[in-house]
């Protein structure tokens, strides 16, 4: 059908890195937990007797007060709804070093500990998916006069319930928020690594700091190994994350030095969990180290990354532009060397590097501009003082250039220079003064020419006009704002009210027809119905519906619960795209996000993965989810995704696999395209390039099963 959205990826994506860094980093955070008896936690009981309040109670026999009043025999327990939260007032700023929880029955699977200094701006300084109820010491590392525990996924049916709410620290000590100024740029991204083994030639200590989703280091299998980075010099350390392939260590210490000889130990466990650990620290040193000490493998230990990040950036390039710097450049005047305008690049002229939209670029013509030199100037209406530059570079980016400025546009002086321009994401520190600022490139890196998603000139004077401003992001914790629990009488169709029909066609070789509401229906058990079939002719049939012009939005908490189909040949997809779709603007420019995808000829995973310009098909960013032997097809599972301004947190069932931070996929992949809204797609294709077409061991009728879609903001 004319309009209808392409089909999501080409292929299953690479096995990634999972980039598991976000905003909590800013707050304090240490994953030392213990599931069994209470150890005895550090610091003095400050709860006691204080103030509590909650989300909500489930009758007046179990207020808030009753977690907080030392009687193990009385209890608070919320509304059977997620997400809810119990909080209590210290009376005053104080540290907080640990947290117990003492539950009932109606524990939380997923919950985080944050703290605040006035019971409105909260701050995670502990957060899991995977609680285990019982007794549970966190010890933590915060400051602040509220302290409370936002449960967001129940682990029963009921609500949360807590004999015992206990926090402990020194009480006073508190100087403020406690999320001091740690930067969320990876301070290790390509800086020189070493190790104490490798595996093999081809896992090399620098695969853990390259930013490169599908290469790793590995070890000796031997007790004990490290791996350590060196910065380039002193940083505040606050914070580093291990991305583990499946040989983690069990046992381990994080280590700073200021020679890489003399070790201090800043964060030890000895119940390492593998997966994606986040580990919030403080120490000051040039070298960083994890040092394995027990395996929880035979085989030796293994990252995919291991990223560090610092009180103050580290000056690495790809950080936000601050320091009371102005974008002058937006909306300002281009001119280049030359533009292309083609099939490959329409219209691709150089007022496209300077209108803040992600998805267009600048680059030179296809048919003369693929020489030396090359170059694209704006003039910022008036003179101002540069200080920084930001390029966002296409795959065609220079390996040699400089940066320079004019004041009539014709006499130019170089404020800046090099000759291993790296692409991707390049922040650049400059200082010159003039109305008139150019990239002016010398040497090509690719045999093609020179290309700019976005040129940002920062500075004060000039004749700025301000960008649009990003949307907000969603409140913490976020509000149901949409949900369709599909409740109807049988045989009906979805709320035409939130959903529409999007017959037609697919894509990527599929070969259903999308009918218009024929294989789409409730089933009267609180389901939508999403059924695959071939008819009497032969005709593969299917169905699609999508909430545009019902439900268009950017950012927030997505979530469905889904039964997949599972049969060969069959590939049912719970995604988003951006509504820009609908009004002319052409994919992948656009942006997709793949929520969950699932192929029936892999039975035991699923897959998240986004679409943009520059990664897309079977070259799109995502993960795989593997429950190795399972069926994804046997039940319900929930599949979720938790989007703001500078990540995206792909999850099932609660548990978070795969997480993209924003300034780490500019400097790796390309531009972030997901700042606008987007709308929700349900459908159930059979065949296509991906999961092949049916063939004598597929099984049709099969049904996509969908409990609920609801969205949080």
């Amino acid at each position: 059908m004319t309009g209808s959205p392409p089909h999501r990826a080409f292929a299953a994506p690479p096995r990634p890195l999972i980039l598991a860094f976000v905003a909590v980093l800013i707050a304090t955070l240490a994953l030392a937990v213990n599931q069994a008896a209470p150890a005895r936690a550090e610091g003095t009981l400050l709860s006691q007797g204080k103030t509590a309040t909650a989300s909500s109670t489930e009758n007046g026999g179990t207020p808030a007060s009753a977690a907080v009043d030392g009687n193990t025999g009385t209890r608070w327990s919320s509304a059977a709804a997620d997400p809810q939260w119990l909080q209590v007032d210290l009376g005053a700023t104080d540290t907080v070093t640990s947290v117990v929880l003492t539950w009932e029955a109606a524990y939380a699977k997923a919950y985080r500990i944050q703290t605040s200094t006035d019971g409105t701006t909260w701050t995670d300084v502990y957060t899991t998916t995977t609680g285990q109820g019982g007794s549970e010491t966190l010890a933590v590392n915060g400051t602040g006069r509220y302290v409370r525990i936002l449960g967001t996924q129940r682990a029963t049916q009921y609500g949360y319930s807590l004999w015992e709410f206990q926090v402990y620290g020194t009480a006073g000590t508190g100087t403020g928020t406690g999320t001091g100024a740690c930067s969320t740029t990876n301070a290790a991204l390509n800086r020189t690594a070493t190790a104490s083994s490798t595996e093999n030639g081809g896992t090399p200590a620098s695969a853990a700091v390259d930013g490169n989703t599908g290469t790793r280091w590995s070890s000796a299998a031997a007790d004990p190994q490290w791996l350590q980075v060196d910065l380039g010099s002193s940083q505040n350390v606050c914070g580093v994350q291990l991305s583990w392939e499946n040989a983690y260590a069990k046992a381990y210490q994080v280590q700073v030095s200021a020679d890489g000889a003399t070790w201090n130990t800043v964060y030890s466990t000895a119940d390492g969990r593998g997966a994606t650990e986040l580990i919030t620290l403080s120490g000051t040193g040039r070298y960083v180290r994890v040092l394995g000490t027990q395996r929880a493998t035979q085989y030796g230990y293994s990252l995919w990354e291991f990223q560090v990040f610092t009180g103050g950036g580290g000056g690495n390039p790809g950080g936000n532009p601050g320091g009371g710097k102005t974008l002058l450049s937006y909306g300002k005047p281009g001119t280049a060397s030359t533009s292309q305008d083609s099939g490959n690049c329409p219209g691709c002229a150089p007022a496209k590097a300077f209108d803040e939209d992600p998805a267009t670029r600048w680059a030179t013509s296809d048919t003369n501009g693929w020489v030396d030199p090359g170059w694209i100037s704006v003039d910022l209406g008036a003179t101002a003082h540069v200080t920084q530059v930001v390029l966002q570079w296409d795959p065609a980016y220079a390996k040699a250039y400089q940066i320079q400025v004019s004041p009539d546009g014709s006499n130019w002086t170089s404020i800046y220079s090099t000759t291993t321009g790296k692409g991707f994401k390049e922040t650049l520190d400059v200082d010159g003064t003039g109305r008139y600022v150019r990239m002016y490139g010398t040497q090509r890196a690719t045999p093609y020419g020179y290309s700019l998603w976005t040129f940002d000139v920062y500075g004060t004077g000039g004749n700025p006009t301000a960008p649009p401003a990003l949307p907000p992001n969603p409140a913490n914790p976020p509000r149901l704002v949409w949900s369709d629990e599909f409740n109807g009488a049988a045989n009906t169709k979805p709320d035409p009210a939130k959903w529409t029909q999007d017959p037609g066609n697919g894509q990527n070789g599929e070969l259903e027809l999308y009918t218009n509401g024929d294989n789409t229906n409730l089933d009267g058990n609180g389901n939508l119905v999403i059924e695959a079939r071939k008819e009497a002719n032969g005709q593969y049939t299917s169905g699609r519906i999508n909430t545009h012009g019902h439900l268009d939005f950017t950012y927030g908490h997505v979530e469905a619960r889904i039964k997949v189909s599972g049969t060969q040949g069959l590939w049912p997809a719970f995604w988003m795209l951006g509504s820009n779709f609908k009004s002319g603007t052409p994919w992948p420019n656009c942006g997709e996000i793949d929520i969950m995808e699932h192929v029936g000829k892999v039975a035991d995973s699923v897959y998240s993965t986004l679409h943009a310009p520059a990664y897309n098909g079977g070259g799109g960013y995502g993960s795989p989810y593997t429950l190795a032997g399972s069926d994804f097809a046997s039940d319900f599972h929930t599949y979720a995704v938790d989007w703001d301004s500078t990540h995206m947190t792909f999850a099932v069932d609660g548990h978070s696999f795969f997480t993209v931070d924003r300034s780490t996929l500019e400097q790796t992949r390309g531009p972030w395209v997901y700042d606008h809204p987007f709308y929700i797609i349900l459908n159930n294709a059979v065949g296509g390039d991906w999961p092949g077409n049916p063939d004598a061991t597929t099984v049709l009728p099969q049904k996509m099963i969908v409990d609920y879609v609801r969205v949080s903001q």
